[in-house]
């Protein structure tokens, strides 16, 4: 334990804290709270979310990350957000996006994903006729694998009194659940489709939301995305993505909980291996006998390249050697955020596209080009007469290192630049009718969000059995949660959502402040 003198934190005693504002972290104090816990969040920016925060620029609302947003719907129980709202008793107003994404794809393949699930097979079948049969196969497995889901409360499968109420009510559901367990997405694909290009579009479609390939894409999370967007459906939070984390603040502090800003955490204190509380950057101290790390486990525990994990390298478990064994950081990205005038933006186009120019391109750095223009739903969210198009690219944190301030705002006008020249193929003229022009680089994500080499998340390191390997929420240490995309389920906002309510349950379960009914 260290032994400094210290500043003392207030004296009120906290059940638990949570280290970061990101959705998965929120979702965890909230569902705490909402049970009568005593929590505090420690957030080190200014706003609460993460890449899922917005910020403000000369009329602008941009959102930090992606505009594409699962959790929504109304039916169910994969529509995480619309729940975790509706415990701290909140909700966002949302705007529905009739097409998921428009895909502008290599030997002229451009598809959209309708809402409409028929709408999109049928668009399909247009491009593939001769893989009619396996296109209905392998989206319906996908179907398969959401009913199961979806027919079940999400919460800790790490509870085996959750497992066993959860059994006794969905029982055919959770062997079908299992099933799919070890299974990846590009496995079950090419046991109904030959067609290699069919098959690099499932490889794009398990790209835009994993950045993985369908074989390195787990079977559970391709049958929540491929089908959610057709039932639930994609559906923007009016006023911008950080609506979501501010609603849950609110409700978070309606519930006794607290949020702090520019609260950097600097150490996780320990007792042998327990956890005791936390230690500030300024030298302050917080205890509590809970500690929930929405970090990234790099940030957490340490790895190679991480110079200050909040966890001292002498007290990491074993299990976290193992796991930085089978994944490694994705790739960062470059994030364009342009103010434009509406002029250059056709009236009938979609909110969100993918551009990739080259099949062999798709894994490399800044091959994929993201466009997200989410004004096309809100027009609120820019002055009158113009939009906002976020672009982004998948981009490497080594391309970014050892520059000089010259040679850094050289390369942001020069990838920029490229970006920009890459969405005047679908959006001729755009250059012209730029008002605002923000770049954020791998460096902006780790230094505003504090991510382990600005990574977007965890990615095996070669072929894994499906979720298997992924860790869950409890730790080596007791009294240590994870949460967020290094735990099961991964990357995304529902599927961080989720693991805040598994982390949550988790947790409850040790404090005895769970009902004993599943949620309805």
């Amino acid at each position: 334990m260290n032994q400094r003198v210290t500043k003392s934190s207030e004296h009120k005693q906290w059940d638990a804290i949570v280290i970061g504002s990101g959705i998965g972290g929120l979702v965890t104090a909230t569902q705490l709270a909402s049970k009568g816990a005593k929590v505090l969040v420690l957030e080190r920016y200014t706003i609460p979310g993460g890449s899922a925060g917005s910020f403000k620029r000369k009329g602008y609302t941009f959102d930090v990350g992606a505009s594409m947003i699962f959790g929504f719907g109304q039916k169910g129980y994969t529509n995480l957000l619309t729940r975790a709202l509706n415990d701290v008793g909140e909700k966002c107003e949302t705007l529905p996006d009739p097409v998921q994404l428009t895909y502008h794809l290599p030997d002229d393949l451009k598809i959209s994903v309708d809402r409409d699930y028929n709408s999109f097979i049928n668009s399909l079948i247009k491009y593939f006729p001769h893989e009619e049969e396996g296109i209905r196969k392998f989206y319906g497995v996908c179907w398969q694998v959401f009913k199961c889901l979806d027919s079940m409360p999400l919460l800790s499968i790490e509870d085996p009194n959750y497992l066993a109420k959860v059994f006794f009510k969905s029982p055919l559901s959770c062997l079908g659940l299992a099933r799919w367990l070890p299974i990846n997405a590009g496995a079950v694909a090419r046991k109904y489709i030959t067609d290699q290009l069919l098959l690099r579009f499932i490889d794009i479609e398990c790209f835009c939301w994993s950045v993985m390939p369908a074989d390195k894409t787990p079977m559970i999370n391709a049958g929540m995305v491929f089908s959610d967007r057709h039932a639930g459906g994609i559906n923007y939070p009016k006023g911008g993505v950080g609506t979501i984390a501010k609603k849950l603040v609110k409700g978070l502090h309606t519930h006794g909980g607290e949020i702090r800003y520019q609260s950097r955490v600097k150490e996780i204190l320990l007792n042998g291996n327990r956890v005791i509380g936390i230690e500030l950057a300024n030298g302050e101290q917080i205890h509590s006998p809970i500690v929930i790390s929405n970090a990234t486990r790099w940030d957490t525990f340490g790895g190679e390249g991480s110079k200050r994990p909040l966890v001292d390298i002498k007290n990491t478990p074993k299990a976290e050697k193992i796991w930085r064994k089978r994944y490694i950081p994705s790739p960062s990205f470059i994030s364009l955020h342009l103010g434009v005038r509406k002029e250059c933006i056709p009236e009938n186009t979609h909110c969100h596209h993918l551009i990739l120019n080259s099949w062999d391109k798709m894994e490399e750095e800044q091959g994929v080009t993201f466009v997200s223009i989410p004004t096309i739903l809100d027009g609120s969210l820019a002055p009158d007469g113009h939009h906002i198009v976020h672009a982004f690219a998948p981009s490497s944190m080594k391309e970014w290192k050892g520059l000089c301030p010259s040679e850094y705002s050289q390369k942001k006008d020069k990838d920029s630049d490229m970006l920009i020249r890459k969405l005047e193929t679908i959006f001729p003229g755009l250059k012209n009718a730029i008002s605002h022009r923000e770049v954020g680089t791998p460096r902006s994500h780790r230094r505003f969000l504090g991510r382990f080499q600005g990574s977007y998340g965890p990615i095996p390191s070669k072929r894994l059995p499906g979720l298997l390997p992924m860790p869950f929420n409890t730790t080596g240490i007791k009294g240590l949660f994870c949460v967020g995309d290094s735990c099961f389920p991964g990357q995304g906002l529902n599927a961080v959502a989720f693991s805040g309510y598994a982390c949550a349950h988790r947790i409850g379960s040790s404090l005895g402040i769970n009902q004993w009914a599943l949620p309805d």
